[in-house]
């Protein structure tokens, strides 16, 4: 099973449930369906809009048994422990993988100071902070666009909305939200925040 996101938010229709840690969001839905055994929920990383599985079978205990042993909490010595050792250098959490470059790009990789990793590295870390902006607007978007898609893509100038989001007219999609449920439309707004983020 793979671990659940730091925060969730679940729908019970258009409805938000919650909006928080795991261990609120599955409290909060599983005693929902405890009330309406035939309520739909969505449940959703609140960063990515991926969705996110609960399993919400049994009582409220086992929900929240199961919630808890998807979130390991590891303290930095204890993840270094159970981390698998393989090349590298693991305590400073380095990991080997391969890369295939052209022998041009290895001629001058093993010039730089420092050798091939850490020329790739300083490569890395200068792209990442050059883009850090736009990567962050970018993954915005597409976040804002899954959740679009799963909660609104049956409400009113859905398509207008998604237009605008790409042309990057905020004032436009903002008019284009304005009658979509509440709690659908206050998300899209928090979601939209980063996605329209100019840096």
């Amino acid at each position: 099973m793979h671990p659940l996101p730091a925060v969730m938010i679940a729908f019970e229709g258009s409805r938000c449930l919650a909006l928080g840690d795991a261990h609120l969001v599955a409290t909060k839905t599983k005693q929902a369906l405890d009330k309406n055994g035939a309520a739909q929920f969505v449940i959703f990383d609140a960063a990515t809009s991926r969705p996110a599985e609960i399993d919400l079978r049994g009582s409220l205990a086992d929900v929240q048994k199961r919630v808890a042993r998807r979130m390991p909490v590891q303290d930095d010595e204890t993840a270094a422990e159970t981390a698998p050792r393989g090349p590298g250098r693991p305590k400073l959490g380095v990991v080997a993988r391969e890369v295939t470059l052209l022998p041009r790009h290895w001629e001058w990789l093993s010039l730089q100071p420092g050798g091939a990793s850490v020329a790739i590295r300083k490569l890395v870390e200068e792209a990442r902070r050059a883009n850090a902006a736009k990567d962050r607007a970018r993954e915005g978007q597409e976040s804002l666009h899954r959740f679009m898609t799963a909660m609104a893509g049956d409400q009113p100038h859905y398509e207008e909305a998604l237009r605008a989001l790409y042309a990057g007219e905020q004032k436009r999609f903002d008019a284009a939200i304005a009658r979509w449920p509440a709690d659908v439309r206050d998300h899209v707004k928090r979601l939209a925040a980063v996605a329209f983020e100019t840096g």
